[in-house]
């Protein structure tokens, strides 16, 4: 008995030392850069975008909750790109149905940076049980501040506070 309880606690330790390894991105933990293409062929880095405050959105073209989400990001993009706000939109689409996203995108008007992640490099890297729409929204510093997993209506309304938080001008004192 003795025995396969130590068994079963190293087969743990082993199991959740592997998922440390690839567990996705945690609130505090720095952002990983990275390269993809855009849906025009060009290189989009990550740290391109230091001192902004980024949404990683991961979508694809084949998932419902991503496209109702979709419209959502968008606005907040457009309504917030002016105070530095970057939504890079990365669509784990794989070569089979990756044709699919630029004729979307351009149907629905987004404005955001749309980069393709064919072989899910970076979907694993920060989303590795691949949950589709995942966000993850990165401070100026270059840390993950935040992670959402799936959409439910209202679920925009968190991202918002959060990103509106990030966004807000530091704290000030005055002489008063």
């Amino acid at each position: 008995m003795f025995w396969s309880r130590l068994s079963t606690a190293v087969r743990t330790a082993l199991v959740l030392g592997a998922l440390a390894v690839t567990a996705p991105a945690l609130a505090a933990d720095k952002a990983s850069d990275f390269t993809l293409r855009d849906m025009d062929g060009a290189e989009v880095k990550l740290s391109q975008y230091a001192g902004s405050v980024v949404v990683l959105s991961f979508w694809a073209t084949w998932c419902g909750p991503c496209k109702i989400e979709m419209p959502h990001m968008d606005a907040m993009y457009k309504a917030k790109k002016d105070q530095g706000l970057v939504v890079l939109s990365i669509s784990s689409d794989d070569a089979r149905t990756s044709s699919q996203v630029k004729p979307y995108i351009k149907k629905m008007g987004y404005g955001f940076t749309v980069l393709l992640d064919k072989d899910s490099t970076v979907t694993g890297t920060y989303n590795p049980q691949k949950t589709l729409p995942y966000t993850v929204i990165i401070d100026r510093a270059g840390n993950v501040a935040h992670v959402h997993s799936g959409y439910n209506p209202g679920d925009e309304l968190e991202i918002q506070k959060i990103v509106d938080g990030l966004l807000a001008p530091a704290a000030t004192t005055t002489a008063g």
